[in-house]
């Protein structure tokens, strides 16, 4: 049987070093950082919706939106893949790890900061920050330029610049005055060719801490970030995004669950933190904010999530009492149900069909890992999980590109019929797939096709 390519899935148009990354990645059972627009299956039912709400991001307004999913129902997989969608929208992006040891939500200083470290745009990676505000820069100067005609000399284009530098920031100096005033000293020491104070104006402007206090006296700023003035340069960023050409800023706060294992007043604070977040959302003080929370049932079900804090759980009461094939994808929460049998077959169709793109034979690759043979093994590793198949995409996927499609790739009389046996060692699992439930065999589970 002949690997057709997937509606929605071109691989022939995937560039070589594109394809290395998204296979490595799932030889090393981790998600892509790039490439989810070809293997998303499932997804297809939200993606009006998303893109509905990256167009009202752009257009200047700001959304909201809670994925819900057991471990392993790709929350993860989720979000990246709508940063991507963001990306060529046009949007910036960033996906930040809530926990409470590096990342407190109630601390919101260093949640900006996060997400200034992982600050992703089109064509910068993490972090991105810098060259957005040069972007700015050059768009303040081309502006001032256009303004005062060709006439004008160095001196007024540079007075034009900081005039527009005012109006453009004035709503945000009325919060974050400090915001502004680093974004000149970092002009300032830029025109100047002071490489070391503009990089360290750049670090704070960042949230980032302990920068040389020489360098802030330069901008006339002093201190750290607090939890105060962080929604204040959140609001700064998303100015100088939107003027840089970026219309709107995609966070993700992602196992936001981990709030239910930490101490009952951090809890609380971290709670009220992301009720404040959605409030301002809602007042229309973050214009071209787009935030998506990701979490577990029970942390939105249960009373040490979002049920202890009334005033939140009532922002994302959602009705999960209908099939969910009839939940409304413009709904508050997200609802994701995982894999079954036949989408695992899909997947792995869609990854098979990518790897042989660049395989160095394939149509045997087609024809040893058919439909039929995917749909096997993808019960066997379900199987091992307890028969949970909505916990088995990564699992599976590390098991079909590491263990089968490379060895039909390297070794000519190998048949995956034949010679291979599924094996799975506890170490190659996570938490959740090891709590799944018990195999045949302790370690191992024997794929027995016909």
């Amino acid at each position: 049987m002949t690997a057709a390519t997937p509606t929605g899935a071109e691989p022939m148009s995937v560039s070589p070093a594109r394809r290395r990354q998204i296979v490595d990645a799932l030889r090393r059972g981790t998600v892509p950082q790039t490439g989810l627009d070809l293997f998303a299956v499932g997804m297809q039912r939200f993606v009006p919706a998303l893109d509905e709400q990256l167009s009202t991001v752009s257009a200047g307004a700001a959304a909201f939106q809670a994925v819900r999913g057991e471990y392993g129902s790709g929350k993860t997989f989720f979000a990246r893949y709508l940063a991507e969608r963001a990306r060529s929208a046009g949007l910036a992006t960033s996906e930040i790890q809530i926990s409470e040891g590096e990342t407190p939500l109630h601390r919101l200083e260093t949640v900006y900061r996060r997400l200034t470290e992982h600050l992703t745009t089109s064509t910068h990676q993490p972090s991105a920050l810098t060259p957005v505000i040069d972007s700015w820069l050059y768009t303040l100067e081309e502006d001032a330029a256009e303004q005062l005609g060709a006439g004008a000399g160095p001196g007024q284009t540079s007075d034009a610049v900081e005039d527009l530098l005012e109006q453009r920031l004035a709503a945000v100096a009325a919060t974050a005055p400090a915001f502004s005033a680093a974004l000149r000293g970092y002009r300032q020491s830029r025109l100047s060719g002071d490489t070391s104070t503009a990089e360290a104006l750049a670090a704070w402007l960042g949230g980032q801490p302990s920068v040389a206090a020489a360098a802030k006296r330069t901008a006339g700023v002093r201190g750290d970030l607090d939890h105060t003035a962080a929604l204040g340069f959140l609001r700064g960023l998303l100015t100088v995004l939107r003027e840089s050409g970026h219309p709107g800023l995609l966070v993700v706060l992602d196992e936001i669950e981990t709030l239910q294992r930490v101490r009952s007043d951090v809890r609380e604070k971290g709670l009220n933190a992301l009720r404040q977040l959605i409030d301002e959302i809602d007042a229309g003080h973050l214009p071209g904010l787009f935030l998506v929370i990701t979490g577990t049932p029970a942390f939105f079900d249960g009373q040490q999530g979002v049920q202890r804090l009334a005033p939140l759980a009532q922002r994302l009461a959602t009705d999960f009492t209908t099939d969910p094939r009839f939940d409304s994808a413009r709904a508050v929460q997200l609802r994701l149900t995982g894999f079954d049998i036949d989408r695992l077959t899909e997947l792995g169709h869609r990854v098979t069909a990518l790897y042989a793109n660049g395989a160095r034979n394939p149509e045997r690759i087609a024809h040893l890992a058919d439909d039929s043979y995917l749909r096997d093994l993808a019960r066997a590793v379900a199987g091992h999980l307890g028969g949970q198949v909505g916990i088995a995409p990564r699992l599976f996927l590390r098991k079909l590109v590491a263990d089968v499609l490379d060895r039909i790739d390297e070794f000519p009389d190998f048949d995956p019929r034949q010679h291979y046996r599924l094996t799975v060692n506890d170490t190659e699992l996570t938490e959740a797939e090891r709590n799944a439930g018990a195999a045949t065999h302790a370690d191992e589970v024997e794929l027995d096709l016909p």
